[in-house]
């Protein structure tokens, strides 16, 4: 845009909408409340809020993309997994920016944070959830707050993408056992023989399966990228704390350094040393 254009810009009125008014800012823009003076406080607040925004647009996204596939709509769940990959990306290079943070500096409001801990997101939870890491047990830990509960619970007990995508083998042909169909989608998902099977023969006539394997695929990228996403966490944290303990009680470095490579897809890392 050239100067000259920047002149031919019509405002908004009183009452009229505006950028401002459409995207609610001074609403955003005031919800980053300082306990201290330490400069990096508002580092801190700022990534995470970012981050829950960007976990509210990947909730919205993957269940989208988890019904397209269930309803064998191929094309439209491409486009919107690839979006989910984008967003991953993206929370997974945020902490590149927290990184710069030393740990004089976040020594300097850490206690302000008492015992919260961004692994109490339910957000976070939910997009656990709908990638198949189902745990009845960590719904208990959101009952303080009815409505992240309802939101938890809700996703508990709601088919993950992976659920979809296996019922899709099953409608193109492949035989696939009744536990795997049928199974009860609050419980984590175990990988299952007919089911890599399955996959297997997907990735053997590439061809016959075009669209079965560019899901599977994708479904790939996704997994890591979530994992690179939790990697860079971990090192985020260990940078920062070393081996201290997290503010919520957890082992901290240790506890996430556990959570790296555990998998939402297992038949789909299986399957590599079979091929």
């Amino acid at each position: 845009m050239s100067a000259n254009d920047e002149t031919k810009l019509v405002y908004p009125g009183p009452g009229q909408v505006s950028y401002s008014s459409f995207l609610q800012l001074e609403k955003i823009l005031d919800a980053q409340t300082m306990t201290t003076n330490a400069h990096d406080e508002l580092l801190f607040i700022v990534i995470h809020q970012s981050a829950e925004l960007w976990m509210k647009l990947q909730i919205h996204e993957m269940r989208a993309a988890r019904d397209a596939v269930a309803n064998d709509r191929f094309l439209a769940a491409y486009k919107i997994v690839n979006r989910v990959i984008r967003i991953q990306g993206h929370l997974a290079n945020s902490w590149e920016v927290l990184a710069t943070m030393t740990p004089s500096d976040y020594l300097e409001f850490r206690d302000q944070l008492g015992r919260s801990s961004g692994l109490q997101s339910y957000q976070y939870r939910i997009i656990e959830f709908l990638l198949g890491a189902k745990s009845r047990d960590v719904l208990s830990r959101h009952k303080q707050y009815p409505e992240h509960y309802a939101a938890v619970e809700q996703a508990l007990n709601e088919p993950s993408i992976y659920d979809a995508a296996i019922g899709a083998l099953s409608r193109a042909g492949f035989a696939i056992d009744e536990a795997a169909l049928q199974r009860d989608v609050t419980q984590q998902y175990i990988s299952n023989a007919s089911v890599r099977n399955a996959w297997i023969a997907v990735y053997r006539d590439t061809d016959k399966y075009e669209n079965l394997y560019a899901l599977a695929e994708a479904l790939v990228a996704v997994e890591d990228q979530f994992q690179t996403w939790r990697y860079r966490h971990m090192k985020t944290v260990a940078r920062i704390i070393g081996n201290k303990m997290g503010t919520a009680g957890t082992a901290g470095v240790g506890y996430l350094r556990a959570l790296v490579d555990r998998p939402f897809f297992p038949e789909l890392l299986e399957l590599r040393g079979e091929l």
